[in-house]
């Protein structure tokens, strides 16, 4: 919890006034019971008449405005810090993933960040609001009605000492034990998340698999288990209320028994009775409030711990090279081998190879030769050694550098909600109308785009085909006129005279970008001016395509699967 105190930095004065305000209110609240033994003392058994009585009810009525103004004022401080704590907290976790590393975001999971911004810095919000309002304040009546009894009558009052006492053994040991309960029971509300992620992204594959029984029994049982989890954690909580009565009532019995033998025997008034009783019930009722308080806080310190995990993790950070916009680059693989973590075997192993500024290379090879994990080392996505670009080492270049003049066609074409210009700017904010026009052209959508209404055309979801959305990236990477291009199987949904098309154009971009290209289709590859071939991590073959029919086995299989009659 404490690296996450600097979030309230701005918010001090709110955090001092909100619980000054409570301690004001708590304090007044401390001089009813003392306002009572008068009237009932002076009063009533005195015979000061009803003008006195009068009088100390309006002086309770001014309290309790009073009390009332420093609570609503108090509340509104307490809010304020609170919600712009977890604000703060919230855009720090989205800054923190927007900074990871892909290695980061593949141990992360989506679904345990999206947690981290959701439940858990709601639930630190709502401990916030609460520890502003109620820490200093609740344990500040216990002691003061304990005191104020004290000066009341030294013989009751002692009855409240041991009655303290067990309470604090009772609260601090339930929280020791609840943290870790909590954060049991909210490891597993992330694999619901992720659960919950899942069904909803791949509905469509569970309804035309007749799977829905199937993921609703799967679902069940996860939340089972949750429910198990959380009842452990709530059960074990849930004794601190019932075991702060027990022993509150025990202590108002014995106050109770030792005040009316005083009170026979005229060692004690009515009133100074009335007063212990009610500081006992001022206890009573707030050592409810810390139960709560202890709960919540006991959740929000393993949310807190949650968390800090995440922001302990550390950037994505490269080196402090530039490329130059515009200058041309040149990749090189050095004896490269790669593993990703938590796998036990590498994905690539021993690649080496030449790019040199201008060339289209083609990647080809089946379903798991490492063909995305080449081009994502060779974009920085990824880190290993012996990657260079421009004869430098990959590391040595800022990840901002390394963004603006590499142009990355991924695999999943991912198109945001907004325009198709939004879409098309996220490369080049500063991109006029006429370059995102050429880039729409260049990547055979501007005929379709033109047809919904142009730039400014609203993209939703489902409003786009997959064919153009793969398009629509293909323009995205062009905007800006990156030095190198990486097309990772982002012809897929394209027909063949579609592919083709584009290709060309690619051919004909005046600034001459390097051109990564992978794919599965010989026809996508075949007119680089060399291909590599993988397989099962390894390169199998590099040369022309013709060269590559002549001596690559695995080339000459994948090219006769597509293209031989049988």
């Amino acid at each position: 919890m404490k690296k996450l105190l600097p979030f309230l930095k701005g918010y001090r004065r709110d955090c001092v006034l909100a619980p000054f305000l409570k301690l004001c209110e708590a304090s007044l609240e401390l001089l009813v019971p003392l306002v009572v033994q008068a009237m009932i003392d002076t009063g009533i058994e005195g015979r000061a008449g009803n003008g006195y009585i009068v009088k100390m009810s309006l002086l309770l009525v001014g309290f309790a405005l009073v009390g009332l103004g420093f609570s609503v004022t108090a509340q509104y401080f307490s809010a304020r810090a609170a919600t712009g704590f977890s604000s703060r907290v919230r855009w720090a976790i989205f800054d923190k993933f927007m900074n990871l590393s892909f290695a980061d975001i593949d141990t992360t999971g989506r679904h345990a960040m999206l947690s981290r911004m959701t439940g858990d810095t709601a639930q630190l919000q709502t401990g916030v609001n609460l520890t502003l309002r109620l820490f200093l304040r609740s344990p500040f009546v216990v002691f003061g009605a304990a005191i104020m009894a004290f000066t009341v009558n030294t013989e009751v009052a002692s009855v409240f000492i041991p009655v303290i006492i067990v309470l604090c053994v009772v609260v601090f040991g339930i929280m020791l034990y609840g943290v870790p309960l909590y954060k049991k029971a909210q490891g597993r509300l992330d694999k619901i998340l992720s659960a919950t992620l899942e069904n909803l992204s791949g509905a469509r594959v569970i309804r035309a698999f007749g799977l829905e029984e199937k993921q609703r029994q799967d679902y069940k049982r996860e939340s089972e288990e949750l429910l198990k989890r959380q009842k452990i954690a709530a059960g074990f909580s849930s004794l601190l209320s019932p075991v702060t009565f027990v022993v509150i009532n025990i202590g108002i019995v014995a106050a109770l028994i030792i005040g009316g033998e005083k009170i026979n025997r005229g060692q004690m008034t009515t009133g100074e009775m009335v007063a212990i009783y009610g500081y006992l019930s001022q206890i009573l009722v707030e050592l409810i409030k810390m139960a709560n308080l202890i709960i919540t806080m006991t959740k929000s310190f393993a949310a807190a711990s949650r968390i800090e995990a995440c922001l302990e993790k550390p950037d994505e950070k490269l080196g402090e090279a530039v490329i130059e916009k515009g200058t041309p680059v040149g990749i090189k693989f050095d004896d490269v081998s790669f593993c990703y973590r938590g796998n036990k075997g590498d994905s690539l192993e021993n690649i080496s190879f030449m790019a040199g500024a201008g060339e289209h290379i083609g990647i080809i090879g089946g379903t798991g030769s490492g063909k995305t994990t080449l081009v994502n080392l060779a974009s920085g996505m990824y880190k290993s050694k012996g990657v260079y670009l421009n004869s430098r080492p990959i590391g040595e270049y800022t990840i901002e550098s390394l963004r603006k003049s590499i142009g990355y066609v991924m695999q999943k074409a991912e198109i945001f909600r907004g325009s198709v210009r939004d879409n098309l700017k996220m490369r080049c904010v500063n991109a006029s109308d006429e370059e995102l026009t050429e880039a729409l052209k260049t990547a055979s959508a501007y005929d379709f785009v033109e047809e919904k209404g142009g730039l400014d055309a609203p993209i939703t979801q489902g409003s786009l085909s997959g064919g153009q959305k793969q398009r629509l990236s293909i323009a995205r990477a062009i905007v800006g006129k990156p030095s190198l291009i990486i097309f990772d199987d982002s012809s897929s949904a394209l027909d063949y005279a579609t592919d083709a098309k584009v290709r060309g154009a690619i051919r004909a971009l005046e600034w001459n970008p390097t051109v990564l290209t992978v794919s599965q289709r010989t026809s996508s590859v075949m007119d680089c001016d060399r291909i590599i071939v993988l397989d099962k991590g390894r390169c199998v073959g590099i040369g022309t395509h013709n060269d590559l029919l002549a001596t690559c086995a695995v080339y000459k299989e994948i090219y006769d699967s597509q293209y031989k009659e049988d």
